[in-house]
């Protein structure tokens, strides 16, 4: 069981402290007051107006940085809920991985169809078996056969369900079907769950899990 987090090993820039850019402020606006013109002096409006718009400033800065560490907790907590899930299978619409064993899969047709297949695809995307499915989405069992009726070799297979009316194709989609969960990581575009095989799935595309 693995869960890997994608972190970046470079030391991050020392950022000034608030307190220090306050002292910078204030040192200014000594600065600022011993150097005005005695016969047009500042008024002390302008000043009220300077502190304000630091505090402002400094606040917002506060509010930025609370929520990156609201931000940071979170993710944490959501990989520790993954951790839960290495080891089920998830039921999601991905290539599946093809060992001499039956897969069990999900076609949907779509409503109007009179008529499904099963489209198989190997890793180059050649055509390499279609078949006949019934209506109505229910279980499936690929045999893991081509179109000759002999078994395919172990790898990599892309299942699409193509639904017809007539000759019409109605559309072309990506079958649902289990997959044992190896590892989960958290990447740039949120967590991907690597399923047997090394098949990558985003987590938020699961629509189940069971236990195998």
């Amino acid at each position: 069981m693995e869960i890997t987090a994608t972190t970046n090993t470079a030391k991050p820039a020392v950022k000034p402290a608030i307190s220090a850019d306050f002292d910078t402020f204030l040192k200014m606006l000594t600065v600022q007051m011993t150097n005005q013109d005695p016969l047009n002096p500042i008024e002390g409006s302008d000043y009220a107006v300077q502190l304000a718009t630091f505090s402002g400033v400094e606040q917002q800065v506060r509010t930025n940085q609370l929520l990156a560490d609201l931000a940071a907790q979170s993710s944490l907590s959501n990989m520790t809920q993954l951790a839960g899930w290495v080891g089920q299978e998830a039921r999601v619409a991905a290539p599946v991985w093809f060992e001499g064993g039956a897969v069990t899969v999900m076609p949907k047709p779509a409503a109007m169809a009179d008529a499904a297949t099963l489209v198989v695809s190997d890793a180059s995307g050649a055509v390499v078996a279609r078949e006949e499915l019934p209506l109505g989405a229910a279980p499936y069992r690929w045999l893991g056969a081509d179109a000759a009726g002999n078994p395919l070799p172990r790898g990599q297979y892309l299942l699409q369900v193509e639904s017809r009316q007539g000759d019409s194709v109605l559309q072309t989609e990506l079958v649902e079907s289990y997959a044992r969960i190896t590892e989960a990581r958290r990447g740039a575009e949120g967590v991907l769950l690597v399923l047997q095989g090394g098949i990558e799935a985003k987590a938020t595309d699961v629509t189940a899990l069971r236990m195998p």
